[in-house]
């Protein structure tokens, strides 16, 4: 900075922190539920280690079939509608009553990878708004004048620390 330029203090929104415009939402707020959205996630990974692990007969296929159909639903509920827009594109439905345990296999493992895409994206956008913030929070610190910064370290004790 030179110095005949006066420090800059700026504010930024909460959607400017994702890098987005205001007609764009985060992939976090695309996710109404997360809770619910983890669970289901838990539930069908386990679903897919039992299936890998097991021979399945024609009931446990049907069974297991439903059982993917009613969690596309479940994590349908918990989500933004452009993410229930994407996963039903990419979930399969089955033609048939009883599907083949590699149809069943495929499906669910193209569920559990879209999930923990979709868990990655979260965890990203995260570690960027906390990455941003802290870049935000230490150029005010920056532009603030000097004897305000030391004044109000004494009020704290004299720590040097990163945390305010």
């Amino acid at each position: 900075m030179s110095e005949q330029q006066e420090p800059q203090v700026v504010i930024v929104g909460p959607g400017e922190l994702n890098g987005e415009d205001e007609n764009e939402k985060g992939v976090v707020d695309m996710v109404e539920q997360p809770a619910k959205v983890m669970r289901i996630g838990s539930m069908i990974r386990q679903l897919l280690d039992e299936a890998k692990a097991a021979p399945l007969d024609e009931a446990a296929r049907i069974r297991l079939a439903e059982i993917h159909t009613k969690s596309i639903k479940e994590l349908s509920d918990g989500l933004s509608p452009e993410l229930v827009e994407e996963l039903e594109r990419l979930a399969p439905s089955f033609s048939t009553e009883a599907p083949s345990e590699a149809e069943l296999r495929i499906a669910q493992a193209q569920l559990v990878g879209w999930l923990e895409g979709l868990f990655h994206g979260i965890q990203t956008t995260l570690a960027v708004q906390q990455m941003t913030a802290r870049a935000q929070l230490e150029h005010m610190r920056r532009a603030l004048p000097s004897g305000l910064v030391q004044q109000n370290e004494s009020e704290r004790g004299g720590s040097t620390g990163p945390y305010l």
